[in-house]
């Protein structure tokens, strides 16, 4: 029988140190919509927030520790009481909760960063995890920037949290700096000396700067880690936090090698990825391993045949296994409901009526500008829809744009505020330029624009285009997303679901 210790936790950080991400901020009900999907995909444990960073982030990781069923909840707190006792309050009303709790332990951190000697550092960690297991059993803690601390010390300082209460030890790659047979033999000098490291789950949390965050975290798994901190599409801070896809999919294809795996449920993550990236704005690269457009597409003429004769001459997994639908029934203008509510439920969601006939209309008029209409449009149309709410205070109506090599953008919109229609227009240094500022008239907004994304959803002309308007005011950071066949109608419903996004103020 095998113990308790044999499988991988996944601890999904996104909703923390993925949202750091710059541009990568979220609303409460984005948070929650994340968080749900997370449960649903079977993660061991989800780091909601750092609650004494903000009333924002309090309020979102409280909701979320009172709202998502089945994960451990924690939340991050630096080794001071004020934030431990910010995250046990943020935490409390979680059946299954952790403090999650940290400082620095490498020399220049510590130096130049805390100003404190190793002695110091030591005796408030001890302190921290005491005054976390106060509020919780179960407590992780965290040496930051571990992967440049001194080896004697990090054994010392684990040993000390160990004895004081921590469940879990985590070792840090904060910086990216490691590689992988240093990361892992880091583990294996941790577990094999420090005393009771068998009461503790050992931890690896890397960081991309150097591209090797998976397979660090690998390297640790071998050598005896038992959980692994992650986000889904690898977003976080600089380059990124290791992709849980990528370890939980290495893991579940190479068991030959590894012999351990976690407890994901594999078919979610294609939908997770398309929730993070449509929810930040963030782009995933089409040739991003395991969720990218590309990760199953085969080009070249010799690969094509050889995926014909038998799929596993190119395909290590089947994209069934992440949740891609390889055999695709392509939607055209004729499609009637049920043909659409079929790929709606396949696709993964769980639609309302009514968000079923408002992404039913929205299919209709992308038909008709598309020859077909694939998955990932339907993706894209839907996530638009089921998004909008009843207490959406702006609608866009209609617009016009004028644009060309010798004249003045100039657009001209029609948007319904608070149910009443209000037209106005401008001019601008381009077409989305012209039609942002008809926009701002219309409503007498003076929200700053500091992020505008737009990619294709599908290839070729008629391709539906994706757009994120990340916007600012008054020191709040929304983001919209919209879609459309049409770029500037894609970027018009950006930057009207943003706008929407405000707080009443």
């Amino acid at each position: 029988m095998k113990s308790a210790l044999d499988y991988v936790r996944i601890f999904d950080t996104t909703l923390r140190d993925g949202e750091q991400c710059p541009g990568a901020a979220m609303s409460e009900n984005e948070k929650i919509e994340i968080a749900l999907h997370l449960a649903q995909m079977n993660v061991d444990v989800i780091e909601a927030g750092f609650p004494v960073s903000s009333p924002v982030q309090f309020k979102a990781v409280q909701r979320i520790a009172t709202e998502v069923e089945g994960p451990i909840i924690t939340a991050l707190a630096r080794a001071t009481r004020g934030d431990i006792e910010s995250a046990a309050n943020a935490i409390r009303p979680a059946k299954h909760k952790r403090i999650h709790t940290f400082i620095a332990s490498s020399p220049i951190h510590m130096k130049f960063k805390l100003g404190k000697e190793p002695a110091e550092v030591l005796k408030m960690a001890v302190e921290a995890v005491k005054i976390c297991r106060d509020f919780v059993e179960d407590v992780e803690f965290s040496p930051e920037d571990a992967t440049r601390s001194e080896q004697s010390f990090l054994r010392e300082l684990c040993e000390a949290v160990i004895e004081a209460g921590a469940t879990t030890i985590n070792i840090p790659d904060t910086v990216g700096y490691t590689t992988p047979y240093e990361y892992g033999e880091l583990f294996k000098f941790l577990i094999q000396n420090v005393r009771s490291s068998d009461r503790a789950i050992f931890s690896a949390h890397c960081h991309n700067d150097l591209g090797l965050a998976t397979a660090n975290s690998l390297a640790a798994i071998r050598n005896g880690a038992r959980q692994v901190e992650c986000t889904v599409n690898g977003i976080g801070e600089r380059a990124g936090n290791t992709a849980m896809e990528e370890v939980v999919m290495a893991l579940k294809t190479r068991k030959d090698t590894f012999g351990i795996q976690t407890k994901i449920k594999t078919e979610e993550i294609a939908k997770a990825s398309y929730l993070v990236k449509t929810i930040t704005g963030m782009v995933v690269q089409p040739n991003k391993a395991i969720v990218g457009a590309n990760a199953f597409a085969h080009e070249s003429g010799i690969h094509q045949d050889g995926v014909i004769k038998n799929r596993e001459t190119y395909e290590i997994m089947k994209p069934e296994t992440v949740g891609v639908l390889s055999n695709r029934m392509v939607l055209g203008r004729h499609s009637g409901r049920a043909g659409f509510k079929d790929r709606i439920v396949r696709l993964g969601f769980d639609p309302q009526p009514e968000e079923l006939e408002s992404a039913y209309q929205r299919f209709l008029e992308i038909a008709d500008r598309k020859k077909e209409v694939f998955d990932e449009d339907i993706r894209a149309l839907f996530a638009d829809e089921s998004r909008k709410s009843l207490d959406d205070r702006y609608l866009l109506e209609s617009f016009h744009v004028t644009t060309g090599t010798k004249s003045t953008p100039t657009a001209s919109i029609r948007i319904s505020v608070l149910g009443q229609s209000k037209e106005e227009s401008a001019t601008g240094d381009g077409p989305v330029d012209a039609i942002f500022k008809s926009i701002q008239k219309a409503i007498g907004s003076d929200a700053q624009l500091s992020r505008l994304v737009i990619s294709p959803v599908t290839e070729g002309q008629d391709a539906l285009a994706e757009a994120s308007v990340t916007l600012e005011r008054n020191g709040e950071r929304v983001v919209g997303k919209g879609s459309s066949t049409d770029i500037i109608e894609a970027c018009s419903r950006a930057y009207i679901s943003a706008l929407n996004r405000f707080s009443l103020s």
